[in-house]
């Protein structure tokens, strides 16, 4: 399988020395280079596919994900986004995109239940009267 990546020769050269900068020197190398690391967290962001469904040329889908979540625990997901906001390159303002322009799904903004005491406002209103319901339905409140 061929895939697209994203992440060029020039825009790696800019990438690089940031990163070599942040990150903890601590451990053994990965066997996954931080570029294709890099590439393989986008692919999943951009295909919305489920970790275990990541291509092999990433490798192990666990192994991606794991590295995925330290650097997400330890910050430097963060203090990277932030040091590209001081850089003056284009293609880092295209390549990593702020979420607030990502719309949430209706149900993802936090909005409180509507509710009348510990029962939805749904059997409230079929309480009185106002609605009515097929006889199959009356034994689910």
């Amino acid at each position: 399988m061929a895939l697209r990546l994203l992440i060029s020769d020039a825009l790696w050269s800019t990438i690089e020395p940031v990163l070599r900068e942040l990150k903890h020197a601590a451990g053994s190398p990965p066997r996954l280079s931080d570029r294709m690391f890099i590439e393989a967290v986008l692919y999943q962001a951009r295909t919305g596919t489920p970790w275990r469904d990541l291509p092999g040329e990433f490798g192990h889908w666990n192994a991606v994900y794991h590295r995925f979540r330290r650097w997400e625990k330890g910050g430097l997901w963060e203090r990277l986004w932030q040091r590209f906001q001081t850089l003056d390159d284009e293609q880092l303002h295209e390549l990593f995109i702020d979420s607030t322009i990502v719309r949430a799904h209706q149900h993802a903004a936090g909005a409180s239940k509507k509710t009348v005491g510990n029962k939805p406002r749904l059997w409230a209103a079929l309480r009185n009267g106002r609605w009515t319901v097929h006889q199959a339905a009356r034994g689910l409140h």
